[in-house]
C-alpha cells in the first residue's frame, strides 16, 4: 500500500488511476483489472449506448469489491439519461468533466457517490473546489485526448493548483507512464497520478491491435495537438495530424479546418484501426511505453519502478 491523499479518499491501495478512455475502457475488462490490482479502475462511459452502460456497470459491481469509478464528460449527447443510470446503479466515484459540478454534484453526494472533477486550469480548479467537488483531476498538456487549451505542462500546472487550493486532494494527469513519474507527480503534492495511454497499451484495453501498436511505435515526440478554436485534441502523429497541422499553419478559414476535424474519429481508430486517418488519441508518454502487458503486470511494474526512484532519493548514509 501506498498511503496518500487521494487513496484515503477513496478507499485504495495505490495512488494509481487508470484514465476513463472511450472505447479502451468502454467496458468492464480494463477497469475490473485495475481495481482488483490495488488502483482505481475507470469505466468510460462516454460513447456508450444505455443498454451497454447499463450491463457494464452491473459487471463492475458483480466483478469487484474494491472502489470504481465512472468518467462522464458532461458534453456528450443524452449525458441527462446517462446521469439518471448512473444515478440508480451508484457507482462509488464518479469522474466529470467538460461541464460544470453544479449539474451533478448534490443528486450524486445524495446516493453516496464521491466525486472528482476534472479542470486544466487553475481557475477552473477554484470554481470546482468552491462547489464542493471531493478531489480534481488536473490536467496537463502532455495528456493524450483533450489537454488544455493554455497547453501548460503538467509539472507546472499541478504544483500550481495544490499551491493555490491546497485543501482538496488533487490527482496529477498527462506525461505519466511509469512509477517515475508517479514519484514526481507526488513530490509535487498532487495524491496520485492518472495513467492513460499507459493503460491504453494493455491487454485488456478493448482497442485495436493497430492501435496499440502505433503507441509502441512512437517516439516521446510523435504526438501532435491540433484542433485550434475547435477543441485541440492530442493524437499520435499522422496523416490526420499532418492535415490538421497544414491547415492551421496556412490559417485556412474555420470551416474548412472544422470538415477535416470532424472527418476523423477516434471510433476510426480504437474499434477499425485506422491510425492513418483516424484520432489516435494518445499522451507523449507513448514514448517511454514499450510492451502491451496485462494491468495487473502494469501496475506491479509501477510500483516496482516507484520504490526504486524513491531509493534513489534517499540520502547515502
Amino acid at each position: 500500500m501506498i498511503s496518500t491523499s487521494v487513496t484515503r479518499l477513496l478507499g485504495i491501495d495505490l495512488p494509481i488511476i487508470q484514465g476513463g478512455m472511450s472505447w479502451a475502457s468502454s467496458s468492464s475488462a480494463l477497469p475490473l483489472a485495475v481495481s482488483r490490482a490495488g488502483g482505481l479502475g475507470v469505466v468510460a462511459v462516454g460513447p456508450m449506448r444505455l443498454p451497454d452502460l447499463t450491463r457494464t456497470l452491473d459487471e463492475m459491481a458483480d466483478g469487484t469489491d474494491r472502489p470504481w469509478a465512472v468518467n462522464l464528460p458532461l458534453y456528450r449527447r443524452g449525458a441527462d439519461e446517462v446521469i439518471d443510470v448512473l444515478l440508480q446503479r451508484r457507482p462509488p466515484i464518479l469522474i466529470a468533466s467538460q461541464g460544470g459540478p453544479q449539474r451533478y454534484l448534490d443528486r450524486f453526494r445524495d446516493v453516496g457517490t464521491t466525486c472528482l472533477h476534472v479542470v486544466a486550469g487553475t481557475e477552473h480548479a477554484h470554481k470546482a473546489a468552491a462547489a464542493g467537488v471531493d478531489g480534481l483531476v488536473v490536467v496537463g498538456a502532455e495528456a493524450g485526448g483533450h489537454p488544455p487549451p493554455a497547453m501548460v505542462t503538467t509539472q507546472v500546472l499541478v504544483r500550481a493548483v495544490v499551491t493555490e487550493v491546497p485543501d482538496i486532494p488533487v490527482i496529477a494527469s498527462g506525461g505519466v507512464a511509469d512509477g517515475a513519474g508517479l514519484a514526481a507527480m507526488l513530490a509535487l503534492g498532487a495524491g496520485a497520478a492518472q495513467f492513460g495511454t499507459r493503460f491504453l497499451a494493455s491487454h485488456e484495453a478493448t482497442v485495436h491491435p493497430n492501435y496499440k501498436a502505433a503507441v509502441l511505435a512512437a517516439t516521446v515526440d510523435g504526438t501532435r495537438a491540433v484542433g485550434r478554436g475547435l477543441g485541440v485534441t492530442r493524437a499520435l502523429a499522422n496523416e490526420f495530424t499532418a492535415r490538421m497541422t497544414e491547415l492551421e499553419e496556412s490559417n485556412a478559414d474555420l470551416d474548412v479546418r472544422r470538415k477535416a476535424f470532424q472527418a476523423a474519429t477516434l471510433r476510426d481508430a480504437a474499434l477499425y484501426g485506422d491510425v492513418t486517418w483516424g484520432k489516435a488519441e494518445a499522451g507523449q508518454s507513448a514514448g517511454l511505453i514499450r510492451s502491451v502487458l496485462p494491468a495487473t503486470e502494469i501496475i506491479e511494474q509501477i510500483v516496482a519502478e516507484y520504490t526504486s526512484a524513491c531509493e534513489r532519493l534517499r540520502p547515502p548514509r
